[in-house]
């Protein structure tokens, strides 16, 4: 699954080609939306919520969007050929005179009353990358249960929105050594290749319930966890 800065780019490309244009194609291509007809609404907005795109419209308006696993929108200049993949894994198409954005495999698409977003979203957490971050909030929310795995409470985007495998798993080895400067990813997709920091293999382990992919890395040597009968506390 993306992380929240790969939405947030997603929302900036998006703004930039649509916002204040109006739409002269729509096309939505699942069955609850086939009659929806966005044409000749101008796009007030592309605004990122942790992992969810909201889309808004004239006539108060919006089309949400999450990404999940393998979905992407694509910007194309008019006339390019789209690339992003087959016809058939095309969900939306919203198009001005001059750009067309092109939602592939998009496993959810929903069209709602504006005022109706946080049905959408309402549920999240501080947005590591929104106007309403704040920190103090999301670690009284970590710390709400603190007998629950950091990692999974990490990704719970109730707490806060927008980490993903990649940095929940970069973040708890920075929480446990500075590491080393000038490397992108620290533990996340090297297992069982060595830690950067003292060349033990790093190690691999899927976490949550098993409903999803969930792989966390780490360093067994820079990350012991607490001693058995440690219990940490707020």
């Amino acid at each position: 699954m993306p992380e929240g800065d790969t939405v947030w780019q997603t929302a900036r490309r998006l703004h930039s080609a649509l916002a204040g244009k109006v739409l002269t194609r729509s096309d939505l291509r699942v069955p609850r939306l086939a009659t929806a007809d966005l044409t000749g609404r101008a796009v007030l907005d592309v605004t990122p919520r942790g992992k969810h795109l909201l889309t808004r419209v004239e006539g108060g308006l919006t089309l949400h969007s999450h990404l999940r696993m393998d979905g992407s929108w694509k910007v194309y200049d008019t006339g390019r050929r789209w690339t992003g993949g087959p016809g058939h894994q095309i969900r939306a198409i919203l198009g001005t005179a001059d750009r067309t954005a092109v939602g592939y495999r998009l496993p959810v698409l929903e069209l709602l009353r504006t005022t109706d977003e946080h049905r959408a979203v309402g549920h999240l957490g501080p947005d590591l990358l929104g106007p309403d971050w704040d920190p103090d909030r999301a670690l009284a929310n970590l710390l709400q249960d603190p007998a629950r795995p950091l990692g999974e409470a990490l990704l719970d985007q109730r707490n806060l929105a927008g980490i993903g495998n990649v940095y929940k798993s970069e973040l708890c080895f920075l929480r446990s050594t500075t590491g080393r400067r000038g490397q992108d990813l620290f533990v996340y997709g090297r297992a069982p290749r060595p830690c950067l920091r003292c060349r033990t293999s790093v190690r691999v382990a899927d976490q949550g319930d098993g409903s999803r992919e969930r792989p966390t890395y780490w360093c067994p040597t820079c990350q012991p966890g607490p001693a058995p009968a440690r219990r940490i506390r707020p």
